[in-house]
């Protein structure tokens, strides 16, 4: 099979990992780095052997996938382009800036018969992808991610910078619609929310908390599990699952009638094994793993925390 053209646009702190991954696959050939900054987009290109462009349109039709890891706001106009152009794309999270906007990514991917895959990179996860199979009707999760103050990632709220990786994760464990979201949040460094909590109410009863924030002096990456039969603790950061079940223990027993499972994971590559998952789904090898409708779902409720943060803090859904 002949290999896949591949480009990266927006070749920044994130986007210069995804040129480094696809330089490295074997199933494919990165033809071109996109940026506007002309000095830093050279110096990747001549690193990696392929050729520096400042503009994206140069591109358009001369490429069969593409990554778009620039700023959100420019997300919906580089996609659509690509989309049209016969391109498939893998997008950053989030995937755009309005659900409007992502609804008509998912139509013109769905016209053009083309992959749109949102890149929330928690999904690949070793600690996620282990817990899964264990997981039925999750009664109360509780996520935590925390991280110091940095000037990337400030062009959106925490909510669509951070919390919107656990939003992604907690629906597509819970499968159910949203009953009503309850949140608080404030800036503290920037003129954006800097730390948030939502409490979210399910449909099928679950309920989810959720806290982000990145005005803390440590990073974490935590997210608890509880259901009927167990009680599972995933460190995202660390790359730890711990299970904990109930079990019968005889009467006088000293021990708790409880079981202990701990696995840990090696750190791995998420970002290469999306990459590899992008590229496979582009080949029709398998199925996409985070769709635009993910993204999409996922964006709506962090407009709607936010909505809900601006509104004294509860908003019916």
């Amino acid at each position: 099979m002949d290999k896949l053209r591949v480009a990266v646009v927006g070749v920044g702190y994130l986007g210069r990992f995804h040129a480094q991954k696809y330089a490295a696959l074997p199933g494919c050939t990165l033809t071109a780095v996109v940026d506007t900054q002309q000095e830093a987009g050279a110096a990747l290109a001549a690193e990696l052997g392929t050729r520096y462009l400042g503009d994206y349109r140069e591109l358009l039709g001369q490429v069969d996938a593409v990554s778009v890891v620039t700023p959100t706001p420019t997300h919906f106009e580089l996609a659509m382009a690509f989309l049209q152009a016969g391109a498939h794309v893998l997008v950053e999270k989030p995937i755009t800036e309005t659900v409007a906007q992502a609804q008509q990514l998912i139509a013109a991917a769905r016209q053009a018969q083309r992959v749109l895959q949102v890149g929330h990179l928690e999904r690949f996860n070793p600690a996620i992808v282990a817990a899964e199979p264990l997981l039925h009707a999750p009664r109360f999760i509780e996520c935590h991610r925390l991280a110091p103050f940095r000037e990337r990632g400030t062009d959106v709220n925490v909510v669509l910078d951070l919390m919107i990786h656990d939003l992604d994760i907690v629906q597509s464990i819970v499968g159910s619609g949203i009953a009503h979201i309850d949140a608080i949040g404030t800036p503290v460094f920037s003129s954006e929310i800097d730390i948030a909590n939502a409490r979210i109410r399910f449909d099928n009863g679950c309920v989810a908390n959720a806290t982000a924030s990145r005005v803390s002096l440590k990073t974490e990456r935590k997210l608890r599990i509880f259901q009927d039969d167990a009680y599972l603790s995933l460190d995202l950061q660390q790359k730890l699952l711990t299970v904990i079940r109930k079990q019968q223990v005889e009467e006088g027993a000293a021990r708790l009638p409880v079981s202990i499972e701990e696995q840990s994971f090696e750190p791995g590559d998420a970002l290469r094994t999306e990459i590899e998952a992008f590229l496979a789904s582009c080949r029709g090898e398998r199925a996409v793993v985070v769709t635009g409708e993910d993204g999409m779902r996922a964006l709506q409720t962090a407009v709607s925390i936010t909505a809900a943060v601006g509104h004294a803090g509860v908003l019916q859904q």
